[in-house]
């Protein structure tokens, strides 16, 4: 009799971005288990029709749409055999663990980022509950440590993947340097969503190093992928700067022609404070694009640090203006070093975290 896991996130299929990502490949890498009957997957929202679910994940799309719905499709499976309970973020852990406790199943916690960086007193009390801790980065385990104060024994370090087959080297598509007006400009990018409570993205600092990087590399292109409530402010930064001619707002961007619009770019540029991680590192290197990413953050660890690209000090302009024009005489390649975040590495990293739990 295989195991049947419950796993409780914010968002996996119909989501967008980079949590969503990585809690969807959770899903998929516990499916891939032999000794995994079920993965009863639950979201607390849903921005878009849900694809691709595997066959033994069970995606439980009643409990989208508020938290009175979701905690309503989390009783609904209290009847059910639940051998292992996995919290997706630390907010849903109030839920997750008298559940857990309800069915005297062990209870794990996945944690990310900024979300677990700073105390979260409501939940001090459920901490107690947890059996093991998985966190995407050493930084994010040992910034949510500091206040936790858990033995080290209790965390996992389970990085980011990327699927490589989804990306890979290629030319910038036509029509889409057509629309833009990018033919025979160079491009530096970010891809983030530009939501006001999250402004440690760095796109602040890319803008403010522009005025210098046009001094140098006339003709220069800022692309700025994503949306949210903070596009503008950002715009208005830009104008500000006399920089609006060689700033690219370009709006939400599907999963589908993601890689379409990474491709555009010839250097990557996220050098912020507050990634836990940083999954579109992995997708910019994957389509051959080197990356300029933050000394101070958890970007450091994508890039190994500094080993797969430029690792800038974002409290440094020069600093990171340096990084984006030494990033721009790189060529297009995907770094051998990536494989260390292939899929198959991450499917045994989850096997093993899993397995450890029954031990």
């Amino acid at each position: 009799m295989g195991l049947r896991i419950l796993l409780l996130t914010t968002d996996a299929y119909g989501g967008h971005g980079g949590i969503a990502y990585y809690n969807r490949c959770l899903a998929e890498a516990i499916a891939e288990m032999p000794d995994v009957e079920e993965v009863m997957l639950l979201v607390r929202s849903m921005r878009f029709a849900p694809e691709g679910i595997p066959a033994k994940v069970r995606f439980v799309k009643s409990a989208a749409g508020g938290k009175l719905r979701y905690v309503l499709a989390a009783v609904g499976l209290i009847g059910e055999r639940i051998d292992l309970v996995i919290c997706g973020h630390i907010n849903l852990l109030h839920i997750a663990a008298p559940l857990a406790l309800l069915k005297r199943a062990k209870l794990i916690l996945q944690v990310h980022g900024i979300d677990a960086w700073q105390p979260v007193p409501r939940m001090r009390f459920w901490l107690g509950k947890v059996a093991a801790i998985w966190s995407v980065s050493s930084l994010t385990r040992d910034r949510m440590n500091a206040w936790v104060k858990l033995p080290e024994s209790m965390y996992t370090i389970i990085p980011n993947t990327v699927h490589q087959e989804r990306y890979g080297l290629s030319s910038k598509r036509a029509d889409l340097v057509a629309r833009y007006g990018l033919e025979g400009r160079r491009v530096i990018a970010t891809l983030a969503r530009l939501a006001e409570f999250e402004r440690y993205k760095g796109i602040d600092e890319t803008l403010e190093v522009m005025p210098q990087l046009l001094e140098q590399e006339p003709g220069l292109i800022y692309m700025v992928l994503g949306d949210g409530d903070d596009q503008a402010r950002l715009e208005a930064k830009a104008k500000a700067l006399g920089i609006k001619d060689a700033v690219i707002f370009a709006g939400f961007i599907s999963e589908s022609e993601k890689s379409d619009y990474l491709r555009l770019a010839d250097v990557f540029v996220l050098p912020g404070r507050g990634e836990g991680f940083g999954i579109v590192f992995l997708e910019a290197m994957a389509c051959g694009v080197p990356v300029v990413g933050s000394q101070i953050d958890g970007s450091r660890e994508a890039l190994r640090n500094g080993l797969l690209g430029e690792l800038v000090s974002p409290d440094d302009l020069d600093s990171v203006r340096i990084g984006i024009l030494r990033s721009l005489n790189k060529p297009k390649e995907i770094p051998q070093g990536l494989s260390y975040f292939a899929w198959p590495a991450f499917v045994q990293r989850v096997a093993d975290a899993v397995r450890d739990i029954g031990k």
